[in-house]
Order: structure tokens, then sequence, then C-alpha cells
């Protein structure tokens, strides 16, 4: 395969991680993280890379969940505020992937299993808004880890929402974009030199995921809830398997 027709493949397989992430709010960082490292991409130009990317895909979502009425900003801003100067602390700092890895891959595949599963959640039929003090210190925590993955840290805040029952799960989607939105660019700014290892072909892995996003974030608006639900728990088994190191 050529180099040219190598960064085409790239850009299909991201365009469809797009789509599929894009569903539920997310920006799909761990999805394009993992499509790099199958294609053999610098390290260094992983997570910038990812972090932009991010930036397109969850600004789409952002603008596109809210116009549609699925955002409510109360159940936002406690969490922003925590997350927002967490996550440029978190991408500033390196941490081991051995480390946490393991640890948060678990916590996915644990919280996919329970998105899967064909009992009905009770953020489906009835939720409340969350503790200011409480989603401010989890607000903090995803922030962190949104930044030392180099993800937005809507992977972590979707299945916190709906499992405590803190948003409906089609509102969540939309409160989950701007969280990721708001994460990437403070995990960025907070590894600004990073931003020099950013590759050429940036041009067309954008136009492949905003073209993805388009779509998934238009089967997110227009798909019933259980089906939201169920594209969630598909995203979180793949961001599982990316963290246990399956593909």
């Amino acid at each position: 395969m050529s180099v040219d027709s190598l960064h085409l493949a790239l850009a299909a397989a991201m365009f469809f991680g797009a789509l599929l992430y894009s569903s539920v709010g997310h920006g799909g960082a761990s999805s394009y993280i993992a499509l790099m490292a199958l294609f053999g991409v610098p390290a260094a130009t992983m997570r910038p890379t990812a972090l932009v990317l991010n930036l397109i895909v969850a600004g789409l979502g952002s603008i596109r969940y809210a116009r549609a009425g699925l955002f409510r900003w109360r159940t936002l801003w406690p969490f922003l505020a925590g997350g927002f100067p967490a996550a440029f602390v978190g991408g500033a700092i390196h941490v081991p992937p051995e480390i946490y890895r393991p640890i948060m891959g678990a916590v996915l595949l644990f919280s996919a299993a329970r998105m899967l599963w064909p009992r009905e959640l009770r953020a489906e039929r009835e939720w409340h808004d969350p503790p200011i003090w409480l989603a401010i210190l989890a607000g903090a925590g995803l922030g962190l880890l949104a930044g030392l993955t180099g993800t937005g840290g809507g992977i972590f805040l979707s299945p916190l929402l709906l499992f405590l029952a803190w948003s409906a799960p089609k509102p969540a989607s939309g409160v989950v974009a701007v969280f990721i939105l708001a994460n990437s660019a403070s995990g960025l700014a907070g590894n600004l030199a990073s931003v020099g290892s950013l590759p050429p072909e940036l041009p067309l892995y954008a136009v492949a995921v905003l073209a993805g996003g388009l779509i998934g974030t238009t089967l997110g608006i227009k798909l019933p809830q259980k089906w939201v639900l169920r594209a969630l728990g598909l995203v979180l088994l793949v961001a599982s398997a990316k963290l246990f190191g399956v593909y």
C-alpha cells in the first residue's frame, strides 16, 4: 500500500469512528488514537491529532445537539467547572500507559456491559440534576483523566450521568459533547508544544471526521432512546478493547 493510500485508508477508518462516536455525543478521540496506532503513526503525533479531531467532532455535536434541544446547562456546568482546569493539568503530565490502561479498560468494559444489558436504566424513565459539589469533584477527576489520556473524557462522563440518573440518555449526548469540546481544548493547551507534531495529512483527517460527525449526530438526534444506549455500549466496548490493547 502506498503512502497516499495508507492515509486515505486511515481517513476512511476515522470517518466510521466519528460516525459511531458522534451518535452518542462523543468526539471519538480514543478511536482515532487506536486507528493511528494500527496504521503506524508516530506516538508523538497521536495525542495532539486526536485532540484536534475531537475538537471538530465535539464542536459539531455541541451545536447540533443544542439546536435539537438535547442539552442542559445545569447538568453540564459543575462538571465543566471541575474538569476544564484539571484537563489542562492532565495534558501537561505524562503517566506510563501501563498504569491507567488496565484500570480504565475494566471500568469501560463494565459500563459497556450495563449499557448493552436488556434491563432498563433508571435514567430512561426518571432523572435528577447532580449535586453541584459532587459534580465539580467528579468533573475534576474526569478532566484529569481526559488530559492524561488525550481524550475529551466523554467515555467516562456518559456512563456516570446515566448510572446515577443525572440525565436522560439523549440530552446526555449534548452535555457530553460540550464537556468533550472544552476538555479537548484545555488538554491541547496544556501540552501546546505537541501542536508542532501535527501531521501534514491533518486536513484530510479533519474532512473525514467532519463528514462522519454530520451523519453520526443526525442519527443520535433521530434514533430512539434505547438505540442511543446500545450505540453508547458499543462505543464503550470499543474504547475498552483499545485500552486493554486488543487492537
